[in-house]
């Protein structure tokens, strides 16, 4: 049974599929898409349909030489039950999960994005969408920071 992981940012046209479509590619390098399985959400429903931002997707493109696939999706409280590991981009956004667990059961799901990160300090993921072309660049060059890192833990914990 693969493992299951969602990311989650406000909209879910900037970060959290900038996140998946990373982590998706590291997974492919690393020849695990049989282990891992990725999707991302936004806490709000103002995008749902919508692809990835065109500022984020051709930040992704000159930066990593990657499209950014998939359509924006409203987290669901059923994401709970549904994925293994759920990865905030910023605490507003753990917050916002959190408040679907009402029983207190799935916080040990729950994870900061940036906790995984090795060369940056950051705590959150900051937002984008309302900067300039060098904040959809830090953003890439935090999740391959992230990504990367949580890959390793994943790798890890499966050779146990």
């Amino acid at each position: 049974m693969p493992q299951k992981i969602l990311f989650v940012c406000l909209g879910n046209i900037c970060r959290s599929p900038s996140a998946e479509n990373v982590m998706n590619r590291l997974i492919e390098e690393r020849n695990l898409q049989d282990k891992i399985l990725c999707d991302s959400a936004g806490i709000g429903a103002w995008h749902v349909g919508n692809p990835p931002d065109r500022r984020m997707a051709a930040a992704a493109r000159q930066k990593l030489g990657m499209e950014l696939k998939g359509a924006a999706r409203q987290f669901q409280p059923s994401d709970l039950d549904d994925f293994d590991l759920i990865l905030a981009m910023d605490r507003e956004n753990y917050s916002d999960i959190m408040r679907w667990d009402k029983d207190g059961g799935y916080g040990h799901k729950v994870k900061m994005m940036c906790s995984y990160c090795s060369t940056y300090s950051d705590d959150e993921v900051p937002d984008p969408y309302y900067g300039g072309s060098e904040g959809f660049n830090y953003v890439l060059d935090l999740l391959m920071d992230a990504c990367s890192g949580l890959l390793d833990k994943l790798e890890a914990q499966q050779e146990r």
